[in-house]
């Protein structure tokens, strides 16, 4: 462009009715500051900005502003050019410095033109996103006395970024930061098999599944883990995504294949979410029960290859449970089982048998005694010992139970009369070994025993049991006295 060109009166109307801002500037100022610095041996224009922070000041101070155009005007909310450049100190300030330092190295490097990000303040105050594009006008590359500016106002469009970045920002950390495990994983290949036993005619997808096992091995290892959370490698037990990933066999094993075949056959009947209890393993090989919930997000469930899994640690629980369940059926002093667990098995044993079913009923002499002299810890002390001897002395699907506080029974299913003998037998065999563990406080134990056959009344079975016990215990003590008559007679 010549200077008639650019002092026309169509590029005039051009300038002043063009919808951005456009700016002519006279740069002659910067250019001859240039040449100071580069005679003075200035090679490096950004370390040199560097070591003082002045010296851009100095240079967006060569600017001179010839002319804007109405667009600016309203754009800056300037009544008037004269206003406009007696506050320009209000336009370019704050963060606006950082970038007008890329702008002055292209300049230092002979690049004529250039386009930038930038920041500008209109006088009402308002920050303002810009896009700034410069150029030396044709016929001016050697004074520089002539630069085309034009201004874009980009902040809506920035905005707009820093909100989806802020979104998305928020999203991953959410993602990250979860309480919860977090997986996302790729199921695609695993539609993709369940689609081909589609189309080989397969309807009863769970009989398949039973001819063909090795397809759940194979859909398990069809899948692909995208990404997992930070509370995914503290609850398994891993180091990194990396030593968890490479180490996937030892989280999905043992039970993980049964489970695993029923979300198959839910994913085969439809159900895209699911929800169920799992059993994994921690990479220290710690059993850990889970409550996952699967979803294929909706947005992909034409191939399945998006899918949130989210899997809370319940084994605190599990523990729990089983712990109550274990105090439901169990004596807690004695570890044996309880009365409730004793009275349902007797009644399951005489309805189903197995038959003949001996019962042996076992009280211990001498308790009031210990718990009188010694106090009831003794007492206690010595029924966790008969705990132990009948623990060692019966064995499954033989059971010993203590039902009051120093009685205890033993069901004995498919088991004769010698049969029960014989644990009588080993029940005192393990008892004399006990007494002889413990010097000083012998235990003395008065059993009886019976037996029922199919039809019986184990009601008359079980007092059988008791009148033959408290036999022997009447013996036990008749035989304590008359020891006692005969020490007072020596």
């Amino acid at each position: 462009m010549t200077n008639s060109l650019a002092s026309g009166l169509d590029f005039e109307d051009m300038f002043d009715l063009a919808p951005i801002s456009l700016w002519m500037e006279d740069y002659s100022g910067l250019k001859q500051l240039f040449a100071q610095w580069r005679a003075a041996g200035v090679t490096d224009l950004q370390q040199f900005f560097r070591e003082d922070s002045r010296r851009v000041q100095q240079c967006s101070q060569c600017f001179q502003v010839l002319r804007v155009n109405q667009y600016t005007l309203e754009l800056f909310k300037a009544p008037d050019q004269a206003t406009l450049q007696n506050r320009l100190d209000e336009v370019f300030r704050g963060d606006m410095h950082d970038s007008i330092v890329a702008e002055l190295l292209a300049l230092w490097d002979g690049q004529l033109s250039f386009a930038n990000r930038s920041v500008n303040y209109a006088l009402d105050g308002r920050r303002m996103d810009i896009q700034v594009r410069f150029r030396v006008l044709p016929g001016y590359e050697d004074s520089w006395s002539r630069v085309l500016v034009s201004l874009e106002d980009i902040t809506a469009e920035v905005m707009s970024t820093q909100r989806l970045q802020a979104s998305e920002q928020y999203a991953r950390d959410l993602f990250a930061h979860s309480p919860v495990s977090l997986w996302v994983e790729d199921f695609s290949a695993v539609k993709q098999l369940l689609d081909e036993v589609r189309e080989r005619g397969i309807r009863d997808f769970r009989t398949f599944l039973k001819v063909h096992p090795e397809f759940v091995t194979r859909c398990m290892q069809e899948i692909r883990v995208i990404d997992v959370n930070q509370q995914t490698l503290e609850m398994f037990g891993a180091s990194s995504k990396a030593n968890l990933l490479h180490n996937l066999s030892q989280v999905f094993r043992g039970e993980m294949y049964d489970s695993f075949a029923e979300q198959l056959q839910d994913l085969w009947d439809g159900k895209l979410v699911q929800q169920r209890e799992v059993v994994n393993y921690s990479l220290t090989g710690d059993v850990l029960h889970i409550h996952m919930e699967f979803a294929i997000m909706n947005s992909h469930v034409r191939n399945w290859d998006l899918v949130l899994l989210s899997l809370v640690d319940i084994t605190a629980r599990k523990k729990a449970e089983s712990y109550l369940e274990y105090l439901g059926k169990h004596d807690v002093l004695t570890q044996l089982r309880n009365r409730a667990f004793y009275t349902e098995e007797l009644n399951r044993l005489s309805r189903k048998g197995p038959w003949p079913l001996s019962v042996i009923a076992i009280d211990m002499n001498g308790l009031k005694g210990v718990n009188d002299d010694h106090g009831h810890a003794a007492g206690d002390a010595m029924l966790r010992r008969i705990g132990e001897v009948l623990t060692k002395a019966v064995d499954a699907p033989a059971c010993a139970a203590r039902i009051g506080g120093d009685e205890f029974m033993v069901l004995l299913p498919g088991t004769d009369e010698r049969g029960a003998q014989a644990m009588q037998e080993r029940i005192l065999s393990l008892l004399e070994l006990n007494n002889q563990f413990y010097p000083g406080q012998t235990i003395h134990l008065a059993m009886g025993h019976a037996c029922g056959r199919e039809g019986a009344s184990m009601e008359a079975v079980v007092h059988r049991a008791d009148q033959a016990m408290y036999a022997e215990k009447m013996r036990f003590y008749a035989g304590r006295a008359q020891d006692r008559r005969v020490d007072s007679m020596l």
